[in-house]
């Protein structure tokens, strides 16, 4: 096929259009939605990963997106980015897992070599604690949170989202998220001997 200069082609349009537009066609193309998998698939299983472990991350990356594939008509077409929104519905399904994810943090902590990183904790996250084996000590205290200010410190700390994303994955005000977060800090703190192992991926105001 002859594209004239300057005019781009589908799958270029597809590759620099935003999530939202993406959405939007999807709605009269469900295959686009296949974009949508495509750029953030591996982001939502990590971090399935972290939270349930390795086992149980594929079923529920598959089932993230096959819920927002059917909600799809509902998406907010001013938000660009669909990031919160998808780690917003992972994080309702890691809901229903709440009490085995809270085993799964206790049972690493008992475990008596530090934990590979994609699995337990970011290893900047470690460095900044600045002691060895805290893995073992931050898992326990993971697991040692409520469900919802584990949400918040997880959804920042290991999915990247900022404040204003995490108000939107949880529906939640912003200032929740800071009044959450400000708890969470201050108890894993309190558990690891001063340090803060979340300080490393600062939210943006």
């Amino acid at each position: 096929m002859t594209v004239e200069p300057g005019v781009r082609t589908r799958e270029e349009a597809t590759r620099e259009d935003s999530d939202a537009r993406v959405i939007d066609r999807s709605r009269d193309e469900p295959e686009q939605f296949a974009v949508l998998f495509d750029r953030h698939a591996d982001a939502v299983h990590r971090y399935a990963a972290r939270r349930l472990g390795t086992e149980a991350a594929e079923d529920l990356m598959a089932e993230t997106f096959t819920t927002a594939f059917r909600l799809r008509h509902r998406y907010d077409r001013e938000r660009s980015d669909a990031r919160p929104w998808l780690f917003g519905i992972a994080t309702n399904l890691i809901g229903r897992h709440k009490r085995g994810e809270a085993r799964r943090f206790k049972v690493l902590s008992l475990l008596p070599v530090p934990v590979e990183p994609d699995e337990a904790v970011d290893d900047r996250a470690v460095a900044r604690a600045g002691a060895h084996g805290v893995r073992r000590e931050l898992a326990a205290a993971l697991a040692g949170l409520s469900g919802r200010h584990r949400d918040v410190v997880l959804l920042i700390a290991w999915a990247g989202l900022d404040y204003e994303e995490t108000a939107q994955a949880l529906g939640i005000p912003v200032g929740t998220v800071r009044s959450r977060l400000h708890r969470a800090r201050s108890t894993l703190r309190e558990a690891l001997g001063g340090s803060d192992p979340t300080a490393f991926r600062e939210a943006r105001p």
